[in-house]
């Protein structure tokens, strides 16, 4: 069987957390340095249907699309290492693969019989990676989960059955095992990718090559050992060495010829690969001119995961600053008004990010109070809006007791609410939604348009007047308070094209204080940075400086 377009399948073993997401995004951005187009694809074995419901310290941050897919994070190292546009066909649980198969089941599509895993539910799984291999070279797939993990089987069976399905010649196995350094022994230790291989190797899977995630490169003999008793090549072998940066990590395979062996193996013809972009990047992220602090004020500091994006986005505005960017993680439950100086005084800005609940919600405000009298560059995003947009009003605008009605339904002044009726711009319809909807049914999520007020922060930022940004929240900037909050000074800068919807407010007498209800780390780039990043690294960089004559 002659099949267009080539699977390349990415599994990890030994342990969790080895980067099987970084190394298919890396493998992503080899392929499109020569020539090639892509696109990436996350299989996860948890029973949720999306990780949107999630807690972040399980899961880490909710990754959201264009489409408005509430996804893994590792779609966010996709879309960050390659031009892959991504969306909900991009990212699969298997409470999706169930539900999808459980509906067919009591629809009567499989006409009586009795429903198994195989072959109704590998069959699907199939269905899923072959729904996103249209118009593109490769297609990667990241296998979540460890070999071995009883709740991984039917993805790894699938994947298995793959092979025969389109041709040998037109699949990839690519393995991602750990290889240590036991400091006491001197040496670095092969057991542990032997064993993960035998597993995989138990399952019927033969993979052709092996990334070898280690602190340092691995010697030939090393490389042979495990080549001998894993049944690969010894040049299929390959380290996967811990870098300075992320961004490190395509040229690091490279110089392993990580791509050499993938388009040698899938009998693939491309141009010569073309990483000058990429060293580039390196070397600006490892010799930057200048450095500033930015205070990162939340709940979920404990599990910096659970703000890939955002520090990525931040990473991104320090490149295009020629800056490095230290992060400083505040637990927005320890800050009250008599810390604040102590806490956040050093920062050169303070951030305040996305989230849900209440806890932590008093902290974060009198971190904004703050950045406010202290004329601190401030960014607050999405939650990081709403708790500036009840700080002002309590302090600045005199309505005392104001607040979102997330937190507080008996407030005087609801300045935050849940909008029981608008108009949805991608159905263009009109959306209704209250309280004991799902909780994904009420919320607003992926691209929507915004309307820039000329001669504002949001539009020099932008450089244009329409924009469009990602969304996921469920409350709103409520408008019955908008005339009194602009007559006590808070612009509203951005609005949906109707002006229903308020996008970001600013205040017009600060350095640089922002606030958008979208999340803009979600488009951000290391090659093409988002630009309100940009501007507030800019002026956390100014800050400084005058700091410093003081």
């Amino acid at each position: 069987m002659s099949f267009p377009v080539k699977f390349i399948f990415v599994t990890g073993g030994v342990v969790s957390s080895l980067g099987k997401g970084l190394a298919s995004a890396a493998i992503g951005a080899l392929l499109e340095s020569r020539g090639l187009t892509i696109t990436l694809q996350k299989l996860d074995p948890y029973i949720n249907v999306d990780p949107g419901t999630m807690n972040p310290f399980q899961h880490g941050e909710v990754f959201v699309t264009d489409d408005g897919a509430e996804t893994d994070l590792d779609l966010g190292h996709y879309e960050r290492f390659t031009r892959a546009k991504l969306g909900c066909n991009n990212n699969f649980t298997t409470g999706k693969i169930y539900d999808s198969v459980i509906t067919k089941e009591r629809r009567g599509d499989y006409l009586g019989g009795t429903v198994q895993v195989i072959p109704h539910i590998t069959d699907e799984i199939k269905e899923r990676i072959l729904s996103v291999a249209k118009g593109v070279d490769v297609v990667i797939v990241e296998i979540g989960g460890t070999i071995g993990d009883i709740e991984s089987l039917p993805f790894q069976e699938a994947i298995r059955q793959f092979k025969s399905d389109v041709g040998k010649e037109n699949v990839l196995y690519v393995h991602l095992t750990f290889v240590p350094y036991i400091a006491a022994a001197g040496e670095v230790k092969t057991k542990p990718t032997q064993h993960s291989v035998k597993e995989l190797r138990s399952i019927g899977i033969q993979p052709d090559i092996l990334l070898c995630r280690t602190d340092q490169f691995l010697s030939k003999e090393i490389k042979a050992k495990i080549a001998l008793f894993c049944n690969v090549d010894v040049d299929q072998v390959i380290t996967a060495k811990d870098v300075e940066t992320i961004y490190e990590v395509p040229l690091v395979f490279h110089q392993e010829h990580l791509d050499d062996k993938i388009v040698g193996l899938l009998n693939i013809w491309t141009r010569a690969p073309r990483l000058g972009d990429w060293e580039r990047l390196v070397e600006k992220i490892k010799n930057p001119g200048d450095s500033v602090t930015i205070a990162i004020v939340g709940k979920y500091i404990h599990l910096r995961e659970s703000y890939k994006s955002l520090n990525e986005a931040l990473c991104h505005g320090g490149i295009a600053n020629d800056c490095k960017v230290n992060l400083d993680f505040v637990d927005s439950e320890t800050i009250d008004e008599s810390s604040c100086q102590q806490r956040l005084g050093t920062a050169h800005g303070i951030l305040v990010p996305g989230g849900f609940g209440a806890r932590g919600i008093e902290g974060k405000m009198n971190a904004i109070a703050f950045a406010r009298k202290e004329k601190t560059p401030f960014f607050g995003i999405c939650l990081g809006m709403q708790v500036g947009v009840v700080e002002y009003a309590r302090n600045v605008a005199g309505m005392e007791g104001a607040h979102s009605i997330e937190f507080d339904e008996a407030t005087p002044f609801p300045v935050i609410y849940l909008m029981r009726e608008w108009f949805d711009y991608k159905s263009q319809q009109v959306q209704k939604r209250d309280i004991t909807s799902d909780k994904g049914g009420t919320m607003r999520l992926g691209d929507y348009p915004c309307v820039l007020k000329e001669d504002s922060l949001a539009y020099r930022a932008y450089g244009k007047k329409e924009i469009s940004e990602r969304h996921r929240h469920r409350y709103e900037f409520n408008n019955a308070f908008k005339e009194k909050l602009e007559q006590a000074g808070l612009v509203m800068s951005g609005t949906s094209p109707d002006g229903q919807l308020v996008e970001i407010v600013e205040i017009a007498d600060h350095p640089w204080f922002l606030g958008c209800q979208f999340h803009p780390e979600f488009k951000s780039r290391p090659m093409n940075p988002h630009p309100l990043f940009v501007s507030f690294i800019e002026a956390a960089l100014a800050y400084k400086k005058e700091s410093e004559k003081d």
